[in-house]
């Protein structure tokens, strides 16, 4: 603009004046749009290319397959995370160029990285007994049992405690927060079992689960039930003692016990239920005076039994859609 005020007759001190800028500014635009062949378009506003990158497409492209579903302990680290100082080591390491902790996390941003609370998985799992049972086992009870005419439920236990605080809370950085809770030790443990249709049945009880205790509530979830029953659970010692062994073949094949594989909970809709549980609810609400953890949570079990579009939501999530009806 200040160029073209020139070429209408304005004098250069009062054109670069009106703007504020220095008055010799005004002279090295002239200059600069003197040059051969530029004119105004040599005045244009450009992008700032800022410092070149010191990774090549192809070199990020490459830290994206090292990161992306792999564990640094594969590379020789001695941490199972991946942070922006272990993949700035990574790439010193593999291409001998150094990247601030700045730089690593643009880098990371670009290749569609994000900081994330990873799942945890035991060691001592089994990939090969989790997709045969997913691709060959279960179809194969599921097959069975609609044949049979039986139900399959999922079967599962869980404890809460009536000081257990769940979630968290904003405060004051540097001063944890206190959440008042009540000063006696309440607990209670329940189990319940799900069934893809909606169907649910639970039971609470006190102490840990024993043998005889699970055969108590065997002989509950059978009673009066017409059809068979194929109960999914896992191999948790209580599940496979001999007196519930003997029990279930005492029922004539019409109670079957299926097991999951070890270190595999994910597969169990019936987690779910406890993981609703302890998001909501009386486990997330401290006791008033005189209130029983018991009789609150098997309010919040029944409200649940009372809702099989929320029981069957449990069966849509990604890690047990290898359920089929």
């Amino acid at each position: 603009m200040a160029i073209e005020r020139l070429r209408e007759g304005e004098a250069p001190n009062a054109v670069i004046g009106s703007y504020g800028f220095c008055r010799t500014t005004i002279y090295k635009w002239i200059r600069k749009a003197k040059g051969r062949g530029h004119g105004l378009q040599a005045l244009r506003s450009r992008k700032g290319t800022g410092r070149p990158r010191k990774l090549t497409a192809k070199q990020e492209r490459q830290v994206l397959r090292w990161v992306n579903g792999k564990d640094p302990r594969q590379y020789g680290f001695d941490f199972g995370l991946w942070t922006r100082g272990v993949v700035g080591e990574l790439i010193t390491a593999k291409y001998g160029i150094e990247l601030s902790l700045a730089s690593v996390g643009h880098l990371l941003a670009r290749l569609g990285l994000t900081p994330q609370k990873p799942l945890q998985r035991a060691y001592q799992r089994d990939p090969a007994a989790i997709e045969a049972w997913k691709n060959d086992v279960y179809p194969r009870v599921a097959a069975r049992a609609k044949r049979c005419g039986a139900e399959i439920y999922f079967w599962d236990e869980s404890g809460f405690r009536a000081n257990a605080v769940q979630g968290r809370t904003w405060g004051v950085k540097g001063k944890t927060p206190v959440i008042a809770v009540p000063g006696t030790r309440q607990s209670v443990s329940a189990a319940s079992a799900v069934n893809s249709k909606g169907a649910f049945w639970f039971a609470t009880y006190k102490g840990g689960l024993n043998a005889d205790l699970f055969v108590g509530m065997l002989k509950l979830l059978m009673r009066r039930r017409r059809n068979g029953l194929f109960l999914v659970l896992d191999s948790l010692p209580a599940h496979k003692a001999k007196v519930v062994r003997d029990y279930v073949a005492s029922t004539g094949g019409k109670l079957e016990l299926h097991f999951l594989p070890g270190y595999a909970p994910e597969l169990n809709p019936d987690e779910l239920v406890w993981n609703y549980m302890k998001r909501t609810g009386t486990a997330r609400r401290p006791l008033a005076s005189g209130q029983s953890l018991q009789d609150n949570i098997e309010a919040d079990l029944f409200a649940i039994q009372e809702n099989p579009a929320l029981v069957r939501s449990f069966f849509r999530v990604p890690d047990v859609s290898y359920i089929i009806d």
